[in-house]
């Protein structure tokens, strides 16, 4: 078992930022934050998934990642995402954790490339209705969306941190200090603001890709445990409905908790997680050595 340990690696030629740890034999999981975000979101379940290799990268243009050429979308996400594990030397089927945005690029990444995936778990995804917090539709506004998003000072950051949690607490000035570090960054507001464009509108998510995905999903669908905050203010926990009528998904509500809940309730949400994740690796080891069986 190694303890989380942080570097560069080079993906395809754009440079990735990667956060590793656990058990290099084990099962790998890969971690996806949420737009405008950074692997940090995922430290407090290190801890917890220390029986697998867990990757938590910052997603191409995000965080401390460079943007890949052209403009930034969920398809580049969720492939530079994947590339990332190869350029790691990680070719095994992963289980695959997203949140918020990285929800949706986790789903993407499991359509794409199925036979990479075993398993999602979902934390206030992206992807499962149109309600979204107005801060983020003003941001899908052209022009206005960029210039915002390159004059995020200290105290709209605070602000920002404050809206993702029901403990204020965690709001920390670690945090905050954080957000506005990576906002200085040239990649930030123009990858944040493509991003938020190709997904939404001031009216909400568009509903054209979210269609698409959930289509796609449900024809070839893996075992996926969605959970989410009740309080979220970013994506409302009434979006767990339109999860739930989707097949081998099984949903969880967290009580008095926000948009991020592996970081608000950690433990609550690893011992959920790691439940399901143990139980669709037996599920893939069984199907393998049936499949073995039959040749």
């Amino acid at each position: 078992m190694t303890a989380p340990q942080t570097r560069f690696v080079d993906v395809g030629g754009t440079r990735i930022r990667v956060r590793e740890s656990g058990d290099p034999a084990g099962e790998p999981v890969l971690l996806l934050h949420g737009i405008g975000r950074s692997l940090e979101d995922w430290d407090p379940q290190h801890e917890f998934l220390s029986r697998y290799r867990v990757v938590a990268p910052d997603l191409a243009g995000f965080g401390h990642s460079d943007r890949v050429p052209g403009p930034a979308t969920l398809e580049k996400l969720a492939d530079t995402a994947l590339a990332t594990l190869d350029a790691l030397g990680e070719t095994r089927p992963a289980h695959v954790m997203g949140n918020s945005l990285g929800g949706a690029v986790a789903l993407l990444l499991s359509t794409r490339h199925p036979e990479r995936v075993v398993s999602l778990v979902l934390a206030d995804p992206a992807g499962f209705g149109a309600e979204v917090t107005p801060a983020l539709r003003v941001i899908g506004v052209p022009l206005l969306g960029r210039f915002l998003l390159g004059h995020l000072d200290a105290r709209a950051a605070r602000r920002s941190e404050r809206s993702l949690f029901v403990d204020g607490s965690l709001a920390t000035d670690e945090r905050v200090a954080r957000a506005v570090e990576i906002a200085r960054r040239p990649e930030f507001a123009q990858t944040f603001a493509e991003v938020a464009a190709e997904l939404g509108t001031v009216r909400g998510v568009r509903p054209g890709w979210r269609r698409a995905l959930l289509d796609a999903f449900a024809r070839a669908p893996k075992p996926t445990l969605v959970v989410w905050g009740e309080r979220d203010l970013i994506l409302p926990a009434a979006q767990l409905r339109a999860a739930g009528r989707l097949p081998q998904v099984t949903t969880h509500v967290f009580g008095r908790v926000g948009h991020l809940p592996q970081v608000e309730v950690p433990e609550a949400f690893a011992t959920l997680a790691c439940d399901h994740l143990a139980r669709a690796g037996r599920r893939t080891s069984i199907s393998s050595d049936s499949r073995a069986g039959t040749k």
